[in-house]
């Protein structure tokens, strides 16, 4: 899905890592959550309440979660963190994303 329809957009940024990672939240009439955001280079570890699907629309990342390898997302690209976790980035090239929030 290219474009969302019929969504409230919350207007102030959620900013992580000194501004190195930006985002801002997408609220959908079902009461599902999503957010697009943007990071640059650096290295990030982000911790999650709910499972969530990272969507890679552009960039070059490796990820690594908790008990695992890292792997390697250039240009496009999806992977899921489950629920109560953290997960560590190295973005290599600036990343676009979309993280949808996931009630299971």
């Amino acid at each position: 899905m290219s474009q969302f329809e019929n969504v409230t957009i919350v207007k102030q940024a959620n900013v992580y890592f000194e501004g190195k990672v930006t985002s801002r939240a997408v609220l959908f009439n079902d009461g599902t959550k999503r957010t697009l955001g943007i990071m640059l280079p650096g290295e990030y570890t982000f911790s999650t309440e709910l499972k969530e699907e990272m969507e890679i629309l552009a960039g070059h990342l490796e990820y690594k979660l908790a008990g695992e390898e890292w792997k390697t997302i250039e240009g496009t690209g999806v992977f899921y963190v489950p629920a109560n976790e953290s997960f560590e980035l190295k973005i290599h090239a600036v990343v676009d994303y979309c993280c949808s929030y996931l009630s299971e």
